[in-house]
């Protein structure tokens, strides 16, 4: 079977063919033309066109083609819709769809800038589509700081961050300190949207009914909860600092962990720590 598209793909238009061949029609062949022509050589060529207005397979609502062709050819893979919710988010920039949208539209616009032929640009989007599905398939709930990472974080910090007297920091810490936050930061990277995604349940209502089942909190002070509690269970079985402990339950620093302790808690960490002594 052959299916036609736009030329110059970057997202839908290589995350689709991906999902034919790897699904749908393993044999299918992926056609490339302008825009204008698209219909005219669809026609010519008897092949199914897609990612264009006006056709079966494109987009619907808020939802781009790759959705349509999930729910068309009835594939039922948890793995497929964690894709689904990734490729929604980069192709339509919402990025708050899914952590890992803009890294995906950010290799594909790099890839496409230096890439002219549409055939090479899909074969080496197929590759990168194969290892986002592993991941989404065996090891999205893998977290990067697992392990004995964090305890190599604290190293880094130790080595790299902490400076004396009045001396300014060079300017590569700042660049460290925000590559360390953005790991730390996966350890509680579950949006809104992604439980949604994952739950197969709209975010507007999940958003609505959230407080009703978790303990009357919203989805947002929930996780903030869940840092806490981290935090708290770090206090009583390590000998990690306030700014450590801060760190690895992916505050911006001490002072914004102090001040939402003191919120959850009603003690400052140092009071709550000292409180744990006496027990």
């Amino acid at each position: 079977m052959k299916w036609i598209t736009r030329a110059r793909p970057k997202i839908d238009r290589i995350a689709c063919p991906w999902l034919i061949k790897r699904f749908i029609d393993p044999e299918g062949e992926i056609i490339y033309v302008p825009y204008e022509e698209v219909l005219v050589r669809a026609s010519e060529l008897d092949a199914i066109p897609f990612d264009i207005p006006n056709v079966e397979y494109t987009h619907y609502e808020d939802q781009c083609t790759f959705d349509y062709f999930l729910k068309k050819h009835q594939l039922k893979d948890a793995a497929l819709n964690r894709l689904a919710s990734i490729i929604r988010g980069a192709d339509t920039d919402r990025h708050d769809f899914a952590p890992q949208s803009a890294g995906l539209e950010a290799v594909f616009s790099g890839l496409r800038h230096d890439i002219a032929d549409d055939q090479q640009l899909l074969a080496l989007g197929m590759v990168i589509y194969d290892g986002l599905y592993n991941w989404a398939k065996y090891l999205h709930k893998q977290k990067h700081t697992d392990g004995p990472v964090e305890q190599r974080l604290i190293e880094v910090y130790h080595q790299y961050l902490k400076t004396k007297g009045d001396k300014k920091p060079p300017s590569w810490t700042k660049e460290l300190k925000e590559m360390i936050q953005d790991q730390i930061d996966t350890n509680m990277s579950l949006s809104l949207q992604q439980a949604s995604e994952e739950l197969e349940i709209n975010p507007a209502y999940l958003s609505r009914e959230f407080s009703k089942y978790f303990e009357n909190m919203s989805f947002g002070d929930y996780i903030r909860k869940m840092r806490i509690e981290k935090a708290i269970n770090l206090m009583g079985t390590t000998t990690h600092s306030f700014t450590e402990i801060a760190y690895l339950t992916g505050f911006s620093d001490q002072g914004h962990f102090s001040r939402i302790f003191k919120q959850h808690t009603g003690q400052s960490p140092s009071e709550y720590k000292k409180s744990l002594a006496k027990k």
